[in-house]
Parts: structure tokens; sequence; C-alpha cells
């Protein structure tokens, strides 16, 4: 018996990195999972992630999606529940990326990132909840979900300015979103990686960056997706059933240090 067995969740950002993660772990504990992603091929190569699910025997779709047009997300979760009957775990993975300060950051930037990293997030949330309050609580919830944060979203970052803020804005609609809606048996919360090596190009595996996060994270390691798969997986499954509002940080101690 899977943890996830039976369960519907939809994941997104699911083609590459932490949602990849994220959504082969849930398939490989029974959950029924709908990819959501502007692109079905992984940024870092190899297979997709619906044809690692399905060549495990799992079962998974992908649907190709903005989450920053709500009516991609309303598209989105619409097909999941036509496919499946409910909606029991949204992933609000998503996010895009630019390592700015304030003064370096333009419009457009700022606006990109917000649009994906938050308003993408807040759409996602709201879909979902608006699916979740017409369905009977299984095990005394609704549904479930859960928000991939960042340790960014807790310390500032230098030179993360957009990026940072969006992910302050996570924890605290996290938060809100608990709060307001406990007493409809919504289950929210988020997931905070630290520094987890993805596979993904660029400055994320710049050397002197690595050198830093292996010398100031206490674990004498640093993270792997699978780690963060591992927290989502708990947040998303029954064991979570009285934990709600919280910023699970997954970082080898680096916050406690």
């Amino acid at each position: 018996m899977g943890m996830l067995d039976n369960k519907v969740a939809v994941v997104t950002g699911a083609s590459s990195g932490l949602g990849r993660a994220i959504a082969l772990r849930y398939a490989a504990e029974g959950a029924r999972v709908v990819l959501a992603d502007v692109r079905d091929e992984p940024i870092e190569g190899g297979a997709t992630t619906l044809t690692l699910i399905e060549a495990a025997g799992g079962s998974a779709f992908f649907v190709a999606t903005d989450v920053g047009q709500w009516a991609e997300i309303d598209a989105l979760i619409g097909f999941a529940v036509e496919r499946f009957g409910r909606l029991d775990v949204m992933v609000n993975n998503a996010a895009t990326y630019t390592g700015t300060n304030m003064l370096e950051s333009s419009e457009a930037q700022w606006e990109r990132v917000l649009r994906v990293n938050l308003t993408g997030m807040f759409f996602g949330c709201k879909r979902a909840v608006q699916q979740m309050l017409t369905q009977e609580p299984v095990d005394e919830v609704r549904g479930r979900i859960v928000n991939v944060s960042s340790q960014h979203g807790m310390v500032a970052s230098p030179g993360d300015f957009p990026y940072g803020v969006s992910k302050g804005g996570t924890v605290q609609l996290t938060r809100q979103i608990a709060v307001d809606h406990a007493a409809e048996l919504i289950v929210c919360n988020a997931v905070a990686p630290g520094k987890i090596i993805t596979g993904k190009p660029g400055a994320a595996n710049d050397p002197h960056a690595l050198d830093y996060s292996r010398r100031r994270t206490p674990w004498p390691r640093l993270g792997r997706p699978e780690d963060v798969a591992g927290a989502a997986l708990f947040l998303g499954s029954s064991l979570a059933s009285f934990v709600t509002g919280i910023n699970l940080m997954v970082d080898g101690g680096w916050m406690a240090g």
C-alpha cells in the first residue's frame, strides 16, 4: 500500500527539477498525477516525467499549463476532476528565477517572476480550494495544498530580489490559506528547500556558489530533489492531518546554524 493510494494530485512545474521529483514520488506512492508545465521536456535532459511514471506502471497525464494564466489553471483542475472525479493534493511548484538586486531588476523581470511564482501560486491555490470545497472529506480532510517556497523566503539572499520577495509571499500566502480555510477542512502547507542540486544548468551550479553552500550547510552533503519530494509526500499524506500553515525547511540544517 502506497501513502497516496487512489489519491489524485496535480503538480505544477512537473517536467523538471523539484516538481519532477515530487511527481515521481507521488506516483510511486500510488497517486494518479496530473503533470502541469509549460513544456514536457526536462531542462536537465532525459526522459519526460510522464514517460518515467508510465514505465514504472504509474498513472499520469500531462497538461501544458502557464500557471500565470487563470484560464489555464482553471482548465488544468477541470481536466483532473473530469478525469479522476476529485482533487486530493495540489502541489504548487512552478517557478521562474532572475538573479538581480532591486536596482538591476527591470519592471519586466519583476512582473514575470511575480506572475509565475506568486500570482501563479495564488491561482493554483484558489482553484484548488474552489474544487475541494465541493468534495466530501476523506479522513477529516477535503483536500491538501503543498506550496514550494524556499529558504530565500525566510532570509534575504543577495542579488535575488524578485525571487526572494516572491518566495516570502509564498510563505505568507500559505499561512493565510491555512487559517482562512481550516474550518472547511483544507490543509495548506509549504516546503522550503535549501540548496538542492537539480542538474539545472546556469548560476545554480556555479562552482563558487556550490562551495559556499557546502561550507554553509551543516549536513555533510547538499540536498537532492528526492529530499524535497519526501517532505512534499509527508505534507500531502494523511500523516500531516493536524499539520497546517507550516513552512517545512528542507535545508540540511542551514537555517539552524
